[in-house]
Protein backbone atom coordinates (compact mmCIF):
# COMPACT_ATOMS: atom_id res chain seq x y z
CA UNK A 1 0.00 0.00 0.00
CA UNK A 2 2.91 2.29 0.14
CA UNK A 3 3.86 1.94 -3.29
CA UNK A 4 0.21 2.50 -4.31
CA UNK A 5 0.66 5.89 -1.80
CA UNK A 6 3.81 7.41 -3.66
CA UNK A 7 2.36 6.36 -6.51
CA UNK A 8 -1.09 8.26 -6.43
CA UNK A 9 1.26 11.60 -4.67
CA UNK A 10 3.55 11.87 -7.48
CA UNK A 11 0.51 11.48 -9.87
CA UNK A 12 -1.25 14.43 -7.34
CA UNK A 13 1.83 16.34 -8.04
CA UNK A 14 2.31 16.43 -12.10
CA UNK A 15 -1.60 17.25 -12.14
CA UNK A 16 -0.23 20.53 -9.96
CA UNK A 17 1.93 21.01 -12.52
CA UNK A 18 -0.76 20.10 -15.58
CA UNK A 19 -3.08 22.95 -13.53
CA UNK A 20 0.11 25.62 -14.01
CA UNK A 21 0.60 24.76 -17.52
CA UNK A 22 -3.14 25.13 -18.22
CA UNK A 23 -3.16 28.78 -16.80
CA UNK A 24 -0.02 29.00 -18.78
CA UNK A 25 -1.91 28.19 -21.62
CA UNK A 26 -4.60 30.49 -21.02
CA UNK A 27 -2.84 33.39 -20.42
CA UNK A 28 -1.20 33.09 -23.78
CA UNK A 29 -4.27 32.74 -25.57
CA UNK A 30 -6.11 35.48 -23.65
CA UNK A 31 -2.78 37.51 -25.38
CA UNK A 32 -3.65 36.02 -28.67
CA UNK A 33 -7.63 37.33 -28.10
CA UNK A 34 -6.25 41.04 -27.53
CA UNK A 35 -3.82 40.42 -30.69
CA UNK A 36 -7.01 39.65 -32.46
CA UNK A 37 -9.50 42.41 -30.94
CA UNK A 38 -6.51 44.74 -32.33
CA UNK A 39 -6.29 43.73 -35.83
CA UNK A 40 -10.23 42.67 -36.32
CA UNK A 41 -8.94 38.69 -36.80
CA UNK A 42 -11.69 36.29 -36.55
CA UNK A 43 -11.75 34.58 -33.08
CA UNK A 44 -12.42 31.33 -35.23
CA UNK A 45 -9.29 30.47 -37.32
CA UNK A 46 -10.08 26.68 -38.97
CA UNK A 47 -6.97 26.13 -41.53
CA UNK A 48 -5.03 27.14 -37.86
CA UNK A 49 -6.97 24.76 -36.09
CA UNK A 50 -7.01 21.92 -38.59
CA UNK A 51 -3.15 22.19 -38.76
CA UNK A 52 -2.25 22.22 -34.98
CA UNK A 53 -4.43 19.32 -34.34
CA UNK A 54 -2.71 17.14 -36.82
CA UNK A 55 0.65 18.26 -35.51
CA UNK A 56 -0.42 17.56 -32.25
CA UNK A 57 -2.03 14.06 -33.01
CA UNK A 58 1.60 13.23 -34.86
CA UNK A 59 3.46 14.22 -31.67
CA UNK A 60 1.10 12.21 -29.29
CA UNK A 61 1.95 9.21 -31.55
CA UNK A 62 5.67 9.67 -31.49
CA UNK A 63 5.51 9.57 -27.79
CA UNK A 64 3.19 6.43 -27.69
CA UNK A 65 0.14 8.57 -26.36
CA UNK A 66 -2.98 8.26 -28.13
CA UNK A 67 -3.80 10.96 -30.45
CA UNK A 68 -7.28 11.09 -29.40
CA UNK A 69 -6.44 11.83 -25.94
CA UNK A 70 -4.79 15.14 -27.04
CA UNK A 71 -7.31 15.86 -29.27
CA UNK A 72 -10.13 15.92 -26.97
CA UNK A 73 -8.02 17.58 -24.32
CA UNK A 74 -7.15 20.61 -26.76
CA UNK A 75 -10.80 20.53 -28.46
CA UNK A 76 -11.38 21.38 -25.02
CA UNK A 77 -8.87 24.25 -24.49
CA UNK A 78 -10.26 25.73 -27.67
CA UNK A 79 -13.65 25.81 -26.54
CA UNK A 80 -12.92 27.39 -23.41
CA UNK A 81 -10.37 29.92 -25.56
CA UNK A 82 -13.37 31.16 -28.17
CA UNK A 83 -14.99 31.69 -24.96
CA UNK A 84 -12.41 33.83 -23.11
CA UNK A 85 -11.76 35.86 -26.14
CA UNK A 86 -14.87 37.01 -26.34
CA UNK A 87 -14.50 39.71 -23.00
CA UNK A 88 -12.11 42.02 -25.45
CA UNK A 89 -15.09 42.48 -27.86
CA UNK A 90 -14.35 43.06 -31.83
CA UNK A 91 -13.42 45.25 -34.09
CA UNK A 92 -15.99 47.33 -35.37
CA UNK A 93 -16.21 46.84 -39.01
CA UNK A 94 -18.61 49.42 -40.22
CA UNK A 95 -17.35 52.45 -38.02
CA UNK A 96 -20.26 54.96 -39.71
CA UNK A 97 -23.20 53.18 -38.26
CA UNK A 98 -24.53 55.24 -35.39
CA UNK A 99 -27.75 53.68 -34.33
CA UNK A 100 -28.90 49.78 -34.66
CA UNK A 101 -32.31 48.82 -33.81
CA UNK A 102 -33.17 45.91 -32.79
CA UNK A 103 -36.64 44.91 -32.72
CA UNK A 104 -37.03 42.04 -29.92
CA UNK A 105 -33.49 43.14 -28.21
CA UNK A 106 -34.95 42.21 -25.46
CA UNK A 107 -35.66 38.48 -26.01
CA UNK A 108 -33.14 35.93 -25.74
CA UNK A 109 -31.79 35.97 -29.82
CA UNK A 110 -32.55 39.24 -30.10
CA UNK A 111 -30.40 40.02 -26.74
CA UNK A 112 -27.59 37.58 -27.89
CA UNK A 113 -27.02 39.71 -30.85
CA UNK A 114 -27.25 42.84 -28.83
CA UNK A 115 -24.74 41.85 -26.69
CA UNK A 116 -22.44 41.17 -29.82
CA UNK A 117 -23.09 43.85 -31.62
CA UNK A 118 -22.09 46.71 -28.59
CA UNK A 119 -19.04 44.39 -27.53
CA UNK A 120 -18.30 45.30 -31.37
CA UNK A 121 -18.90 49.11 -30.94
CA UNK A 122 -22.27 49.83 -32.06
CA UNK A 123 -24.59 51.67 -30.26
CA UNK A 124 -28.06 49.13 -29.82
CA UNK A 125 -31.57 50.85 -29.12
CA UNK A 126 -34.18 48.12 -27.97
CA UNK A 127 -37.75 48.31 -29.76
CA UNK A 128 -40.67 45.61 -28.14
CA UNK A 129 -44.08 45.31 -28.04
CA UNK A 130 -45.34 47.95 -25.90
CA UNK A 131 -42.82 50.69 -27.41
CA UNK A 132 -44.40 51.46 -30.78
CA UNK A 133 -46.26 54.81 -29.30
CA UNK A 134 -42.53 55.94 -29.51
CA UNK A 135 -41.01 54.03 -32.00
CA UNK A 136 -40.70 57.29 -34.21
CA UNK A 137 -38.11 58.26 -31.82
CA UNK A 138 -36.60 54.90 -31.29
CA UNK A 139 -36.47 54.35 -34.74
CA UNK A 140 -35.06 57.76 -35.75
CA UNK A 141 -31.90 58.00 -37.58
CA UNK A 142 -31.20 54.51 -37.42
CA UNK A 143 -28.73 52.73 -39.63
CA UNK A 144 -29.96 49.27 -39.56
CA UNK A 145 -33.17 47.80 -37.80
CA UNK A 146 -32.77 43.78 -37.18
CA UNK A 147 -36.32 42.05 -36.58
CA UNK A 148 -36.00 39.21 -33.73
CA UNK A 149 -39.36 38.27 -32.96
CA UNK A 150 -41.81 35.03 -32.85
CA UNK A 151 -42.47 33.30 -35.96
CA UNK A 152 -45.88 33.90 -35.78
CA UNK A 153 -45.42 38.12 -35.17
CA UNK A 154 -42.39 38.87 -37.92
CA UNK A 155 -44.72 39.60 -40.73
CA UNK A 156 -46.67 41.92 -38.57
CA UNK A 157 -43.98 43.22 -37.25
CA UNK A 158 -42.22 44.06 -40.60
CA UNK A 159 -45.33 45.47 -41.89
CA UNK A 160 -45.44 47.86 -38.01
CA UNK A 161 -42.44 49.06 -39.23
CA UNK A 162 -43.15 50.52 -42.80
CA UNK A 163 -43.65 54.10 -41.90
CA UNK A 164 -40.12 54.77 -40.06
CA UNK A 165 -38.45 53.26 -42.32
CA UNK A 166 -35.95 55.54 -44.33
CA UNK A 167 -34.03 54.48 -47.74
CA UNK A 168 -30.71 54.60 -46.26
CA UNK A 169 -31.45 52.08 -43.37
CA UNK A 170 -30.32 47.82 -43.30
CA UNK A 171 -33.53 46.24 -42.59
CA UNK A 172 -33.02 42.38 -41.97
CA UNK A 173 -34.92 39.49 -39.53
CA UNK A 174 -33.08 36.86 -37.59
CA UNK A 175 -36.03 34.61 -38.40
CA UNK A 176 -35.98 30.69 -38.79
CA UNK A 177 -37.98 30.76 -41.56
CA UNK A 178 -37.10 33.40 -44.59
CA UNK A 179 -39.02 33.19 -47.23
CA UNK A 180 -41.98 35.15 -46.00
CA UNK A 181 -39.85 37.78 -44.14
CA UNK A 182 -37.74 38.27 -46.85
CA UNK A 183 -40.66 38.87 -49.84
CA UNK A 184 -42.50 41.35 -47.12
CA UNK A 185 -39.55 43.33 -45.78
CA UNK A 186 -38.48 43.50 -50.06
CA UNK A 187 -42.28 44.79 -50.09
CA UNK A 188 -41.86 47.57 -47.70
CA UNK A 189 -39.07 48.90 -47.81
CA UNK A 190 -36.89 49.94 -50.85
CA UNK A 191 -33.54 50.37 -49.17
CA UNK A 192 -31.06 47.62 -47.99
CA UNK A 193 -32.75 44.18 -47.19
CA UNK A 194 -31.64 40.72 -46.15
CA UNK A 195 -32.50 37.71 -44.32
CA UNK A 196 -30.59 36.24 -41.58
CA UNK A 197 -30.91 32.32 -39.78
CA UNK A 198 -29.13 31.77 -36.75
CA UNK A 199 -28.31 28.02 -36.64
CA UNK A 200 -27.67 27.55 -32.96
CA UNK A 201 -29.64 28.98 -29.99
CA UNK A 202 -29.55 31.96 -27.52
CA UNK A 203 -27.71 29.84 -25.08
CA UNK A 204 -24.27 29.57 -26.74
CA UNK A 205 -20.98 30.48 -24.94
CA UNK A 206 -19.15 31.46 -28.20
CA UNK A 207 -20.26 32.42 -31.90
CA UNK A 208 -17.11 30.69 -33.04
CA UNK A 209 -17.81 27.62 -35.55
CA UNK A 210 -21.76 28.57 -35.59
CA UNK A 211 -23.34 29.33 -38.45
CA UNK A 212 -25.75 31.99 -39.84
CA UNK A 213 -27.51 32.03 -42.74
CA UNK A 214 -27.97 34.41 -45.15
CA UNK A 215 -30.74 35.05 -47.64
CA UNK A 216 -29.51 37.51 -50.26
CA UNK A 217 -32.38 40.57 -50.35
CA UNK A 218 -31.52 44.00 -51.89
CA UNK A 219 -28.38 46.09 -52.22
CA UNK A 220 -25.70 43.34 -50.67
CA UNK A 221 -23.02 45.74 -50.87
CA UNK A 222 -24.83 47.99 -48.30
CA UNK A 223 -24.78 44.68 -45.72
CA UNK A 224 -21.42 43.47 -46.59
CA UNK A 225 -20.14 44.77 -43.31
CA UNK A 226 -22.88 43.29 -40.93
CA UNK A 227 -21.82 39.85 -42.83
CA UNK A 228 -18.09 40.71 -41.76
CA UNK A 229 -18.96 41.46 -38.79
CA UNK A 230 -20.73 38.22 -37.97
CA UNK A 231 -17.47 36.04 -39.39
CA UNK A 232 -15.20 38.56 -37.08
CA UNK A 233 -16.87 36.50 -33.94
CA UNK A 234 -16.10 33.62 -35.25
CA UNK A 235 -19.52 32.51 -37.42
CA UNK A 236 -19.55 30.92 -40.79
CA UNK A 237 -21.89 32.36 -43.01
CA UNK A 238 -23.97 30.27 -45.40
CA UNK A 239 -25.40 31.69 -48.73
CA UNK A 240 -28.54 30.15 -49.67
CA UNK A 241 -31.70 31.25 -51.63
CA UNK A 242 -35.05 31.55 -49.32
CA UNK A 243 -37.15 29.04 -50.85
CA UNK A 244 -34.29 26.49 -50.75
CA UNK A 245 -33.91 27.28 -47.12
CA UNK A 246 -37.25 26.89 -45.80
CA UNK A 247 -37.48 23.33 -47.94
CA UNK A 248 -34.45 22.36 -46.25
CA UNK A 249 -35.57 23.82 -42.90
CA UNK A 250 -38.82 21.13 -43.34
CA UNK A 251 -35.72 18.26 -42.71
CA UNK A 252 -33.52 20.11 -40.47
CA UNK A 253 -36.22 21.95 -38.32
CA UNK A 254 -39.57 20.93 -38.52
CA UNK A 255 -39.42 17.03 -39.09
CA UNK A 256 -36.40 16.34 -36.49
CA UNK A 257 -38.32 18.33 -33.88
CA UNK A 258 -41.38 16.67 -34.35
CA UNK A 259 -39.88 13.33 -34.31
CA UNK A 260 -38.09 14.92 -30.68
CA UNK A 261 -41.32 15.77 -29.64
CA UNK A 262 -43.20 12.43 -30.31
CA UNK A 263 -40.98 9.90 -28.45
CA UNK A 264 -40.75 12.02 -25.79
CA UNK A 265 -44.24 12.19 -25.58
CA UNK A 266 -44.61 8.31 -26.07
CA UNK A 267 -41.91 7.29 -23.63
CA UNK A 268 -44.02 9.69 -21.02
CA UNK A 269 -46.93 6.94 -21.45
CA UNK A 270 -44.68 4.65 -20.96
CA UNK A 271 -44.80 1.84 -17.96
CA UNK A 272 -41.01 2.87 -17.52
CA UNK A 273 -39.48 5.37 -15.10
CA UNK A 274 -36.82 7.44 -16.39
CA UNK A 275 -34.30 7.63 -13.62
CA UNK A 276 -33.89 3.45 -14.14
CA UNK A 277 -33.42 4.52 -17.81
CA UNK A 278 -30.57 6.71 -17.25
CA UNK A 279 -28.91 4.56 -15.08
CA UNK A 280 -29.32 1.16 -17.94
CA UNK A 281 -28.46 3.63 -20.26
CA UNK A 282 -25.59 2.84 -22.65
CA UNK A 283 -23.88 6.42 -24.00
CA UNK A 284 -25.54 6.53 -27.53
CA UNK A 285 -29.00 6.18 -25.37
CA UNK A 286 -27.75 8.26 -22.71
CA UNK A 287 -27.45 11.05 -25.71
CA UNK A 288 -30.20 10.01 -27.26
CA UNK A 289 -32.35 10.35 -24.04
CA UNK A 290 -30.79 13.88 -23.56
CA UNK A 291 -31.56 14.93 -27.00
CA UNK A 292 -35.17 13.79 -26.67
CA UNK A 293 -35.26 16.01 -23.18
CA UNK A 294 -33.53 18.93 -24.36
CA UNK A 295 -36.37 19.64 -25.93
CA UNK A 296 -38.90 19.76 -23.04
CA UNK A 297 -36.84 22.32 -21.16
CA UNK A 298 -37.24 25.05 -24.11
CA UNK A 299 -39.71 27.15 -25.59
CA UNK A 300 -43.00 25.05 -26.25
CA UNK A 301 -44.51 28.01 -28.57
CA UNK A 302 -41.18 28.29 -30.55
CA UNK A 303 -41.19 24.71 -31.63
CA UNK A 304 -45.45 25.14 -32.16
CA UNK A 305 -44.79 28.00 -34.62
CA UNK A 306 -41.57 25.78 -36.97
CA UNK A 307 -43.83 22.61 -37.24
CA UNK A 308 -46.76 24.54 -38.07
CA UNK A 309 -45.35 26.82 -40.04
CA UNK A 310 -46.21 25.53 -43.83
CA UNK A 311 -48.13 22.47 -45.15
CA UNK A 312 -44.65 21.47 -46.56
CA UNK A 313 -43.82 20.54 -42.96
CA UNK A 314 -46.75 18.78 -42.38
CA UNK A 315 -46.69 16.36 -45.65
CA UNK A 316 -42.80 15.73 -44.77
CA UNK A 317 -44.19 14.59 -41.21
CA UNK A 318 -46.93 12.62 -43.02
CA UNK A 319 -44.71 10.65 -44.96
CA UNK A 320 -42.65 9.52 -41.63
CA UNK A 321 -45.79 7.87 -40.26
CA UNK A 322 -45.64 6.13 -43.32
CA UNK A 323 -41.92 5.43 -43.31
CA UNK A 324 -42.68 4.00 -39.81
CA UNK A 325 -45.57 1.88 -41.30
CA UNK A 326 -43.23 -0.01 -43.43
CA UNK A 327 -40.84 -0.58 -41.68
CA UNK A 328 -42.65 -2.29 -38.59
CA UNK A 329 -44.24 -4.36 -41.72
CA UNK A 330 -40.57 -5.73 -41.62
CA UNK A 331 -40.67 -7.08 -38.29
CA UNK A 332 -44.37 -7.82 -38.29
CA UNK A 333 -43.92 -10.30 -41.68
CA UNK A 334 -40.32 -11.66 -39.84
CA UNK A 335 -38.55 -10.68 -42.90
CA UNK A 336 -35.26 -10.05 -41.48
CA UNK A 337 -33.76 -10.38 -44.84
CA UNK A 338 -35.69 -7.25 -46.72
CA UNK A 339 -34.76 -5.22 -43.32
CA UNK A 340 -30.83 -6.07 -43.99
CA UNK A 341 -31.19 -5.28 -47.61
CA UNK A 342 -32.94 -1.76 -47.00
CA UNK A 343 -30.63 -1.04 -44.30
CA UNK A 344 -27.78 -2.01 -46.93
CA UNK A 345 -29.61 0.91 -49.56
CA UNK A 346 -29.69 3.58 -46.66
CA UNK A 347 -26.20 2.95 -45.83
CA UNK A 348 -25.30 3.80 -49.19
CA UNK A 349 -27.39 7.14 -49.33
CA UNK A 350 -25.48 8.45 -46.57
CA UNK A 351 -22.13 7.40 -48.22
CA UNK A 352 -18.98 8.24 -46.78
CA UNK A 353 -21.02 10.21 -44.27
CA UNK A 354 -21.41 7.18 -42.96
CA UNK A 355 -18.24 6.81 -41.41
CA UNK A 356 -17.55 10.62 -40.86
CA UNK A 357 -20.94 10.68 -38.11
CA UNK A 358 -19.18 7.74 -36.69
CA UNK A 359 -16.16 9.45 -35.92
CA UNK A 360 -17.78 12.84 -35.05
CA UNK A 361 -19.70 11.09 -32.59
CA UNK A 362 -17.13 9.00 -30.81
CA UNK A 363 -16.35 12.54 -28.92
CA UNK A 364 -19.77 13.17 -27.84
CA UNK A 365 -20.30 9.51 -26.50
CA UNK A 366 -17.24 9.66 -24.52
CA UNK A 367 -18.66 13.13 -23.12
CA UNK A 368 -21.93 10.99 -22.26
CA UNK A 369 -20.26 8.15 -20.40
CA UNK A 370 -18.24 10.92 -18.66
CA UNK A 371 -21.39 12.64 -16.95
CA UNK A 372 -23.18 8.84 -16.77
CA UNK A 373 -20.16 7.99 -14.71
CA UNK A 374 -20.39 11.39 -12.76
Amino acid sequence: MEALNDLRSEIDSLDRELIQLFSKRLKLVSQVGKVKHQHGLPIYAPDREVAMLQARRLEAEKAGISPDLIEDVLRRFMRESYTNENQFGFKTINPNIQKIVIVGGYGKLGGLFARYLRASGYPISVLERDDWDVADRILANADAVIVSVPIANTLETIERLKPYLTENMLLADLTSVKREPLVKMLEIHQGAVVGLHPMFGPDITSMAKQVVVCCDGRFPERYKWLLEQIQIWGAKIHQIDAIEHDHNMTYVQALRHFSTFANGLHLSKQPVNLTNLLALSSPIYRLELAMIGRLFAQDAELYADIIMDKAENLEVIESLKQTYEDALKFFENHDRQGFIDTFHQVREWFGEYSEQFLKESHQLLQQANDLKQG
